[in-house]
């Protein structure tokens, strides 16, 4: 969707680079470490859920071609940060599925096998069309409440009118789905997910002025 930087007051909000991905992994991991999707899937022990994220999301990010990620920078420590996949990078090919395939086998066979139970519901949900695909997105657990997940999803949006690109994303919390639902998003579906209820959002994009 193209490259740009915004500032907001003392926060940056810029295009991920590679040298950034060690780091967006920690702000992933433990931001996203006590999703009730996450607890179904790694288990009752937060530090396990906090490596296993941290295992897929770094697989994610070396592996997916079309990711444009964005991140939210505090006097320069990265606080939050999201994937954008493009252009169907959310249905790996089989070479990125082989690539993947190390890092999900060191999970386990039982992890395994509930991470492929929930990622082939959310599969199932997936836009036919052109669509930017939102997440994982999260902001580092102790600054949580303090409006930088807005931020981000403010300048996401922004690319999508720009670009006039249909978004897609799910989550698994219903306060999210009031977060998204303030950022012009709608809820088109709803699935359990191990149990776990998931909601599918989409958005359409919201024509430019004119000048």
């Amino acid at each position: 969707m193209g490259t740009s930087t915004a500032r907001h007051a003392e926060v940056l909000v810029a295009d991920l680079a590679p040298a950034d991905y060690d780091a967006a992994v920690g702000v992933l991991a433990r931001g996203m470490r006590d999703n009730p999707i996450h607890v179904a899937a790694y288990g009752p022990d937060p530090d396990r859920r906090e490596r296993c994220q941290a295992r897929l999301v770094r697989a994610l990010f070396h592996a997916s071609r079309g990711n444009e990620p964005l991140g939210v920078w505090r006097d320069g420590v990265l606080v939050a940060c999201t994937g954008v996949l493009l252009d169907g990078a959310c249905r790996p090919g089989l070479a990125e599925q082989l690539r993947l395939l190390p890092a999900m086998t060191r999970l386990g066979p039982r992890t395994l096998g509930r991470m492929a139970a929930w990622l082939g519901v959310w599969a199932e949900h997936e836009p036919k069309e052109a669509h930017a695909h939102l997440g994982p997105l999260a902001v580092d657990r102790d600054l949580q409440g303090q409006g930088l997940g807005s931020i981000l999803l403010a300048e996401h949006t922004r690319r999508l009118d720009q670009a006039g690109l249909l978004g897609y994303l799910e989550t698994d919390k219903p306060e999210n789905v009031r977060f998204y639902t303030r950022a012009g998003y709608r809820v088109v579906a709803e699935a359990p997910a191990l149990g776990v209820p998931s909601w599918f959002m989409r958005r359409e994009p919201r024509a430019r002025a004119r000048a």
